[in-house]
């Protein structure tokens, strides 16, 4: 190690808070520094090559080298730096993306509105939501429901959504007037001999016996990823999705498209709500919106949200809220040019081409010892690590199975990342080529013996 690569490591150790990291831990350990990408490959600052497997944090489609991206940042830097959206201001970045998300919007959309990350656009949407129930008088319409194991954010409100222990334990979440529903993991959570319809049935029997017990005049909205991400990789069991939405329209509840992770062709369509027939009335999105090269996110509301919005904001004088940053221009240009490049290159097809070869070898590590169950869909998808397949038991919590897989797997030169459930989620870049699918699972299968031995 060089005198340089020391010396970040003890700036490292000593100033920087990482964010889901043992921080004890880190003190001993030290950061892994990434120093460069290219395509779907990042180096460390030792040399070492690595396939990012899971596009970063679910988020760099293009790679980690498009030329394009960084030009489009250069000439917005050159021309105009910084601009807002407050008070009938913008700036052409901002204004021709949102009409580009319209565009391609995955049901009838009216209005985009930009903030900075994922989480924000989850907290702006449930801003909007109750804004637009005090709109129609309906005071006691405030309540959100969620499903366990579902990821939205970690900001508090989002956090509140995000039903998952790490992330809600000693931060005092969730806050009152959030819910949460059953988890659609039919591997996990179906009874005996339950097929994936009679599960998806009873999934939304809770869901409208839920709704009921707490009264639809109190239920605003329910929010779902249309593949859990974070959660543990879940992709819903059939019908699902059309069965949870007649119990919505039923109740007069929101449907909220978390597409933070699916948005963007992930799926093979352009949204994960194409994938599942998903009719939002609201949708947030973010990652790979500028295929996370610049921090930009947003929610887009239908016309009747909209039409509410506007009513409310006469009758206040402003719609009173706003980021500084949202809807920046040098993150929107990026933006702009990812959504141009998706569309040039054809993106939805190049992941529609390859996805059938990923999901092959994704399926078929579904034969080894450690390996409960392989899910996924397009370019994502997941395994579920257990100590007996026949079972279903799990490792003890602290064996950290899923982390062994990962660290065994880094040390093969492939970028993972362990999930709660004792879940990995791979999720590479869109661009990946089949012969570099090919090596990433080659890399998984050399790890997961070796996993296998050390947790023996």
């Amino acid at each position: 190690m060089t005198h340089a690569a020391a010396d970040l490591v003890r700036q490292d150790i000593a100033f920087n808070l990482h964010p889901y990291t043992n921080l004890a831990l880190h003190e001993e350990r030290g950061p892994m520094v990434i120093a460069r990408g290219e395509g779907i490959y990042v180096w460390d600052d030792a040399g070492n090559k690595y396939i990012e497997g899971l596009a970063g944090l679910w988020c760099v489609s293009l790679g980690f080298s498009e030329e394009r991206l960084r030009r489009a940042a250069q000439r917005q830097l050159d021309t105009l730096p910084f601009a807002h959206n407050f008070a009938h201001r913008t700036s052409a970045p901002a204004t021709q993306l949102a009409a580009r998300l319209i565009e391609v919007a995955p049901a009838p959309m009216a209005k985009a509105y930009f903030v900075n990350s994922g989480s924000e656009a989850v907290d702006t949407a449930i801003k909007i939501i109750w804004y637009y129930n005090n709109g129609l008088g309906r005071a006691q319409k405030k309540k959100i429901i969620s499903r366990k194991r579902g990821y939205h954010g970690v900001t508090v409100a989002a956090g509140s959504l995000t039903a998952i222990p790490l992330m809600q334990n000693d931060f005092d979440l969730p806050l009152p007037r959030m819910l949460h529903t059953d988890t659609p993991c039919h591997y996990r959570n179906g009874l005996d001999g339950e097929s994936e319809e009679q599960f998806a049935a009873r999934l939304a029997q809770n869901l409208d016996d839920l709704i009921t017990r707490e009264g639809a005049d109190t239920v605003a909205a329910f929010i779902a990823e249309p593949v859990m991400g974070a959660g543990g990789l879940i992709v819903p069991p059939a019908t699902y999705f059309a069965r949870v939405q007649e119990v919505l329209r039923r109740h007069d509840v929101l449907m909220v498209a978390d597409e933070v992770i699916c948005g963007f062709g992930r799926t093979g369509n352009w949204w994960g709500s194409d994938t599942y027939n998903i009719t939002p009335d609201l949708v947030t999105c973010a990652k790979q919106l500028s295929s996370g090269y610049l921090p930009i996110g947003a929610v887009m509301v239908s016309r009747p949200l909209y039409e509410t919005l506007a009513l409310q904001s006469k009758k206040h004088g402003a719609f009173g809220t706003g980021n500084t940053y949202g809807g920046h221009p040098v993150p929107a240009a990026v933006a702009l040019e990812t959504l141009e490049i998706y569309r040039e290159r054809d993106i939805i097809s190049q992941v529609r081409k390859v996805a059938p070869l990923f999901q092959r070898r994704l399926a078929a590590l579904a034969g080894h010892a450690l390996v409960g169950e392989a899910r996924g869909v397009g370019l994502i998808g997941g395994l579920e690590i257990v100590a007996d397949k026949e079972s279903k038991q799990q490792f003890d919590p602290a064996r950290k199975a899923a982390l062994t897989v990962t660290e065994r797997a880094l040390a093969h030169g492939l970028i993972i990342r362990p999930l709660p459930g004792d879940c990995i989620g791979i999720c590479p870049p869109l661009v990946i080529s089949e012969a570099q699918i090919n090596a990433l699972f080659d890399k998984l299968e050399q790890a997961l013996p070796e996993a296998a031995a050390a947790l023996a």
